[in-house]
């Protein structure tokens, strides 16, 4: 008989920045709400005091509580000490649910997760990469060495889950076809997001709003403004909202070029406050799996103008005008001109809000995961049973 006791939940990931903190986010809420008990296990040297309030926010729905510890980006001799010091503050909340995000917290969910199996403790163990080491060239030294490692992981795996077709095909592409079982969940925001954000007079034109590193592509962004304005032959005005380690790089680029009164960088904020205070959002990334700033963006009434990476094409069709070349920001400037002259360009462009929320709702995405999650514990629960009696 199916049990429908109250699971207990970890999400185990590297940085609390960005993307996978909101994919989290949401699904603890989401699961809390339901009647279950999760926690997060995440570094303690990233984040600013806006990762700080989204910590706070989300702490009500954390039954097991929030575990912070230094954890290093590379792979090193400090992993040792993190995974006995992270497998016994995770033994201590005896959780049904192990899911790790990224490649260090994937690493982390599921060494710990079948170390507790060796000790007879019953565990599913989930990993999402969520883009993360699936950016590396497959041909390189290191991709290779990372693929390798990603494909000796799936004997400690019980479901991969990608949260696009893009990531999935890749996986598929770089590392082959999983050898036990994977899930495709696409990402997706509540129903409240699905309301226009204000409008205000003194609006910026474009704007940028992420994490400060080149694989976001603000430097593609500055230089694509700067050709913007030359092909309009007008001052436009732009804002860069986010932090990361190459803040003061992109500060100083925008002032070589002379862009300092209309290009303006703030920190990190809402993402519906930041997205009240310009008419079109660029997202000029290298490499994504499928970001939540599309999605929301898309569902609070804003045209975006994007690369074609990622999942990005899954969600704007794959021949969107709103899209150009990845590292291409002659094309990327020529279409914000475009744009900038153009009133009606995101009404002709831009896909079906409603469409949206039907294919990309944050409560069937949390639904869809719990399902999994309960199948995986009860096949956990019946192969323990049946070790018992042999």
């Amino acid at each position: 008989m199916r049990s429908e006791r109250p699971l207990r939940i970890i999400h185990c990931f590297r940085s609390p920045i960005g993307g996978i903190f909101r994919h989290v986010r949401d699904l603890a809420e989401a699961h809390a709400r339901a009647g279950h008990e999760v926690g997060i296990f995440c570094d303690s040297t990233t984040g600013g005091a806006h990762e700080d309030a989204l910590f706070e926010a989300v702490r009500p729905h954390l039954a097991l509580g929030i575990i912070r510890t230094p954890i290093d980006r590379a792979v090193g001799l400090s992993d040792v000490r993190l995974l006995w010091r992270s497998y016994k503050e995770i033994r201590r909340l005896q959780p049904d649910v192990l899911h790790g995000h990224g490649a260090k917290g994937g690493a982390l969910a599921r060494i710990i997760g079948s170390a507790l199996r060796v000790n007879k403790y019953r565990v599913a163990r989930l990993y999402s990469p969520h883009g993360g080491t699936l950016h590396y060239p497959r041909k390189s030294l290191t991709g290779a060495a990372i693929f390798r490692l990603e494909r000796l992981q799936e004997r400690l795996t019980d479901a991969l889950v990608f949260v696009c077709d893009f990531e999935r095909q890749t996986y598929f592409a770089k590392i082959g076809r999983p050898q036990g079982r994977s899930e495709l969940v696409h990402n997706g925001v509540d129903d409240a997001e699905f309301v226009p954000v204000e409008t205000r007079p003194d609006m910026a034109d474009f704007v940028f709003i992420g994490m400060m590193r080149d694989l976001k592509g603000p430097d593609l962004f500055i230089a694509a403004f700067e050709r913007a304005e030359r092909l309009t032959g007008r001052r436009l005005s732009a804002l860069m909202i986010g932090d990361g380690p190459q803040q003061r790089q992109y500060e100083e680029m925008a002032s070589r070029m002379g862009l300092g009164d209309r290009l303006r960088l703030l920190p990190a904020m809402a993402t519906r406050t930041a997205l009240s205070l310009a008419r079109t959002v660029v997202i000029p990334s290298r490499a994504e799996a499928m970001p939540y700033l599309l999605l929301e963006a898309l569902a609070a009434r804003r045209p975006v103008v994007a690369t074609r990476v990622g999942g990005i094409p899954e969600v704007l069709g794959a021949d969107s005008p709103a899209l150009v070349e990845p590292g291409d920001a002659h094309a990327l400037g020529q279409l914000m001109a475009e744009i900038a002259d153009d009133e009606g360009w995101a009404d002709r462009t831009m896909p079906d809000s409603e469409r949206i929320r039907m294919r990309f709702s944050a409560s069937t995405m949390a639904h869809r995961i719990m399902q999994l999650y309960r199948e995986l514990t009860e096949e956990a629960l019946y192969a323990d049973a049946r070790l018992r009696t042999t």
